[in-house]
């Protein structure tokens, strides 16, 4: 895993260790150089937001070199993991609308092993509930949580895939900004 730089290496073993589900997509976005590796963060924050465990932070530790300056850089890795994370959760959220509509795939979630259901109204829900979109939004900021499971347990209670997307793209965003600032943070003590 290449370093961000004045990542401490706490952080950077802290985020390896939360993207090793994710496998050779993981090691892909680590290894993409070039705008062509824009395209594979993309395609990482899409997969992640639906099916790949993980988290999406390891997004900054692309080495693009696109030449255009660290700034300018982590600004487009971010626009892009946003973008990407946003179209993977309207797919989500579409699995999301039909399996609210089976019966069976509920009753079948209530009775596993792990309650998905019941977890997700305990924690995800009531932050939906309270807060609306901006509850998600909220929800999926928070660093090297796998946020999956939040987008899979809103989509099951919302119905507008506009607002959805937007509070998906608001949250990928804040997530990787408070990456940045925890790191900033942490590195000036």
């Amino acid at each position: 895993m290449l370093p961000v730089p004045g990542l401490d290496p706490f952080v950077t073993a802290l985020l390896q260790h939360g993207a090793t589900g994710a496998g050779p997509f993981a090691q892909l976005v680590e290894t993409a150089t070039g705008w062509v590796g824009l395209l594979a963060i993309f395609v990482y924050s899409f997969l992640i937001a639906f099916a790949l465990p993980g988290v999406s932070e390891i997004v900054l530790f692309a080495p693009l070199d696109l030449g255009v300056g660290e700034t300018v850089q982590l600004a487009l890795i971010i626009l892009v993991s946003g973008i990407g994370k946003a179209a993977g959760s309207v797919f989500a959220f579409h699995i999301g609308q039909e399996a609210k509509e089976s019966g069976p795939v509920t009753r079948a979630l209530r009775r596993s092993r792990f309650d998905v259901v019941e977890w997700s109204e305990k924690k995800v829900v009531v932050l939906a509930q309270k807060y609306g979109y901006g509850g998600l939004a909220l929800a999926l900021c928070v660093p090297t949580f796998p946020d999956t499971l939040s987008i899979y347990a809103f989509s099951v209670l919302e119905e507008d895939y506009y607002r959805f997307a937007l509070a998906t793209f608001i949250g990928s965003v804040g997530r990787l900004l408070v990456t940045l600032g925890g790191v900033a943070i942490f590195n000036a003590f």
